[in-house]
């Protein structure tokens, strides 16, 4: 029997590992099988460590927690030394296999468009060229181009032919689609068929595929957002009716279950945020503008610096000296553009109203305003209402310009692909859509004109235009005009497809804001009903008691509720934003305003 099971073992535990070495692959971790054991096992080992030193000291300084006062001393120490220890041990085995299935997720909403873009090359580029396009178009196409990184990689520094490299891709990738795209296009190369027409057809399938995958998504968000609800929020409302009722007959309160609230609520709340980002990709709101380096009038003034005397190093010093001169002028006459494209001027903002708050509570300017027994929660609700204000404002303000720019885009590349059904040129297409009313993008194609008339080439002022934008979808639909005219005169195809896609993702953005839109609600009213059951405890509950010539005393408990509250409040505000839009920052405003409704309960009601 021990022979004939032994074997078996074996089998399954290479089964084990390859299957874990195909995850870790799957995630990008940059770890084998081996490393990565090694990596867990360090850290484990750290974790271990810390932790029996926190038990060292806390029997040194007798601390004890109440709700385990009922076991022996030495579980309690098993009990607390063991729970961290686990933990770390669940989260490095899980970790691959979540990242992996985000990066499943990203690929299979992000593959529609690079196969468009790949169709657009098709005509003109080999099938190794496309694949390269697209690794090069990264911030444009994010997961797909990252996938494709690892063709290039083989096929350039491992010295693969394409069609091993696309095998081998097909056997680590996360997405089936990808997988199935890749064998296709092997398939299809061997024979020797017409990749244009079989892009085309399979452009609109995987789109069809990224609504079921936005689908299966916008599920997992639902039950994420009932977890939270129970366990984060429903939970705490019934230990504090339990402890308030415990209270009242003279046993621990709501104080022995404080450091559990105030450790376990965030560490829970932001692990659940975590394991969102990770399933649910976040809403394209990135601005990223690039200095573009024009090569279509030169690179310099030939000669200047041998008729003006000057050597050629100090002449370039000299035009990067004033080159960021022109950077800081321009970062002062338009200072809300640069504040919303750039989060560190919001992190600046928020080290200045951080230190004000901060001052003027320390210096005690603030303390004849504040009630004397809740002085230190009420500061801690202001200070993270003046922190999150700066990167609120940058983050909602980027988010209204991006939606409006999107919005124009496919009624432009449908002006410009009428226009070029009546046999206009791409730059006279351009020059009579720059008086239209598109909005924002009127003025930046208005510039275009301008710069098209004064000598430049279309294709490049296109270019400097999507890198003003700086809005990634943006860039992918003018990226894939641009490639476009450059292959071809026939561009109405094209635009078609651009325009294709650009529908299909402000449809798929329009349905996930909808859908979310319900969670969000239910976290307010969970949310609501915390405040509610405080106010109803310390206000109707007493008073009912005073009724019957009965004096009841939680105060200390109200102060542990407003506590709670301010947890709950902030870390709520962040998960309504995950659930909203995938961003921590469009939680920020969810935040401020749950962190103001908490301290108008309990400040100016209580």
């Amino acid at each position: 029997m021990q022979t004939g099971n032994r074997p078996q073992t074996i089998v399954n535990r290479l089964a084990d590992r390859e299957s874990f070495s195909r995850t870790l692959r799957a995630a990008h971790t940059g770890k084998t099988y081996r490393e990565y054991l090694r990596f867990a096992a360090v850290q484990i080992g750290v974790t271990t460590l810390a932790v029996l030193l926190l038990v060292v000291l806390l029997r040194v300084l007798s601390i004890r927690f109440t709700i385990l006062n009922p076991l022996p001393p030495l579980v309690q120490d098993v009990v607390i030394a063991a729970a961290p220890v686990a933990a770390v041990a669940m989260l490095l085995f899980f970790q691959p296999s979540l990242v992996a299935r985000g990066r499943k997720t990203r690929i299979d909403l992000d593959l529609p468009y690079a196969i468009t873009y790949m169709q657009a090359l098709s005509g003109t580029l080999t099938l190794y060229n496309i694949i390269r396009s697209v690794y090069e178009q990264s911030e444009l196409y994010r997961e797909v181009s990252r996938e494709f990184g690892m063709i290039v990689r083989d096929v350039e520094v491992f010295g693969d032919d394409v069609l091993t490299a696309m095998r081998n891709l097909g056997r680590i990738t996360p997405s089936e689609n990808l997988k199935k795209l890749l064998d296709d296009l092997v398939l299809m190369f061997e024979s020797g068929g017409d990749v244009t027409a079989f892009l085309a057809s399979r452009s609109s399938h995987y789109r069809e595929s990224a609504a079921r995958e936005m689908e299966t998504g916008l599920k997992t968000l639902e039950i994420m957002a009932e977890v939270y609800v129970t366990a984060f929020v429903a939970a705490p409302i019934a230990v504090i009716i339990m402890m308030v009722a415990e209270n009242m007959s003279g046993q621990a309160g709501l104080s022995a279950l404080m450091p559990f609230f105030l450790v376990g609520l965030p560490l829970g709340a932001g692990g659940m945020i975590w394991v969102i980002s990770l399933v649910m990709p976040a809403e394209q709101y990135e601005i990223v503008r690039r200095e573009v380096r024009e090569q279509e009038y030169g690179t310099g003034v030939p000669g200047l610096p041998q008729r003006a005397g000057i050597h050629e190093g100090l002449f370039r010093k000299a035009i990067e000296q004033r080159r960021r001169a022109l950077k800081i002028r321009d970062v002062l006459r338009h200072p809300l553009r640069h504040y919303v494209s750039d989060f560190r001027y919001a992190l600046g903002m928020t080290a200045v109203t951080g230190s004000i708050c901060t001052l003027l509570y320390t210096g005690g300017y603030i303390d004849p305003f504040l009630p004397a027994g809740y002085r230190l929660e009420i500061f801690i609700s202001i200070l993270a209402i003046a922190l999150l204000i700066p990167f609120s404002i940058a983050f909602e303000v980027r988010k209204r310009y991006v939606n409006h720019i999107e919005a124009e885009i496919p009624a432009f590349l449908r002006e410009l692909a009428d226009l070029k059904d009546i046999g206009i040129t791409l730059q006279g297409a351009v020059n009579l859509i720059s008086g239209s009313k598109l909005g924002l993008l009127s003025s930046e194609l208005r510039m275009v004109d301008k710069e098209v008339r004064w000598g430049s080439n279309v294709s490049r002022a296109l270019v400097r235009m999507e890198e003003r934008i700086g809005v990634v979808t943006i860039k992918r639909a003018i990226s894939l005009l641009v490639r476009a005219s450059e292959v071809t005169h026939s561009i109405r195809e094209v635009l078609v497809i651009a325009i294709g896609d650009m529908e299909h993702y402000l449809n798929l953005k329009k349905e996930r804001t909808t859908v979310s839109f319900a969670y969000v609600m239910i976290v307010y009213l969970s949310f609501a009903i915390f405040l509610y059951t405080a106010y109803q405890l310390n206000v109707s509950f007493v008073s009912s008691f005073e009724k019957l010539h009965t004096t009841i005393d939680i105060s200390g408990n109200t102060q542990d509720m407003f506590r709670i509250g301010i947890i709950l409040g902030l870390f709520s505000g962040v998960m309504a934003g995950q659930l909203s839009a995938g961003s921590i920052f469009s939680g920020f405003k969810h935040s401020m305003l749950m962190l103001a409704m908490t301290l108008f309960v309990f400040v100016v009601i209580l």
